[in-house]
């Protein structure tokens, strides 16, 4: 049984799928890094110096608590709306499939070269071949 789960757990495709994993991982933390560090700081300045980390609804605040952000909203209790959030997570989201977009149409575009090529050409029978072939041709018309 130990045998049969290490050769599992050393062919090619699970290796493969691990890095993939790590570098997915790693690759949703820059995104998510630039999406909160970067864009959405620009977008809210060109509209208006809008924080959408911070943009949300209260849904129910029944003590009238005074919620001048999210932070404190979640801290209290309150049941809000986070619009900003989900703002946040949809950039994220249309990064992350454009990236993978144009990694799968780089893949496709160099499958298709390779269906492209041509096939190399079969060389032509030695002389030694074609002397072989005609005895064989002749010996069965006999």
């Amino acid at each position: 049984m130990f045998k049969e789960f290490r050769d599992f757990a050393i062919k090619g495709n699970m290796v493969d799928l691990a890095i993939g994993v790590i570098i997915g991982a790693a690759f949703g933390a820059i995104v998510s890094s630039l999406v909160d560090d970067v864009f959405m700081p620009l977008i809210g300045l060109i509209l208006g110096g809008i924080d959408f980390s911070n943009l949300f609804f209260v849904l129910s605040n029944p003590d009238n608590i005074a919620v001048p952000s999210l932070a404190v909203a979640q801290e209290a209790g309150i049941a809000t709306l986070n619009i900003g959030l989900f703002i946040n997570a949809v950039v994220k989201f249309t990064i992350v499939a454009f990236v993978l977009f144009m990694v799968v149409k780089g893949i496709n575009s160099m499958k298709r070269e390779a269906a492209a090529e041509p096939v190399a050409a079969t060389p032509a029978p030695s002389k030694e071949e074609v002397l072989l072939t005609e005895i064989r041709d002749a010996l069965r018309k006999k």
